[in-house]
């Protein structure tokens, strides 16, 4: 079915039946941040993580990649979860579709509809302003 065809419930239930590798824009090292603990998660769930923060060399034991782009020539990316402010989305949104990333997740507190509207348009699905965290364990078994 089309992205742009799915409700954003089905998007979630789609997103969250199977583990993915995902790309954490924006993973913090600190363990007492969001980012981190959903990441760990995450992993601990099976999913594959790949960090991406400019500052950091290895989080939860995997490479830090500086980009998506970066990230992507090494890394097939199913999913492009974010954790950055809703200002910074646009430019990820551009790098995500660049890549040709399936889907992208906008955490909690994170909105940006033009941006989601382009990627949408460009055939991702997504999500925003919804914990992967909450939702993976509302949804699972």
């Amino acid at each position: 079915m089309p992205a742009a065809a799915l409700t954003e419930a089905q998007t979630i239930a789609q997103l969250v039946r199977t583990p993915l590798t995902v790309a954490v824009v924006g993973l913090s090292p600190k363990p007492h941040r969001d980012s981190f603990k959903v990441a760990q998660y995450l992993q601990r769930q099976g999913w594959r993580i790949v960090p991406i923060n400019p500052n950091a060399i290895e989080i939860l034991g995997e490479k830090v990649y500086r980009s998506l782009t970066e990230a992507a020539a090494h890394e097939t990316i199913d999913l492009v979860d974010v954790f950055r402010n809703s200002d910074d989305v646009p430019p990820v949104v551009d790098e995500a579709i660049a890549i040709g990333a399936p889907a992208l997740w906008l955490q909690l507190g994170i909105r940006h509809d033009a941006a989601l509207a382009q990627a949408r348009a460009a055939g991702l699905l997504c999500v925003q302003d919804k914990c992967l965290l909450v939702e993976h364990a509302r949804l699972s078994p």
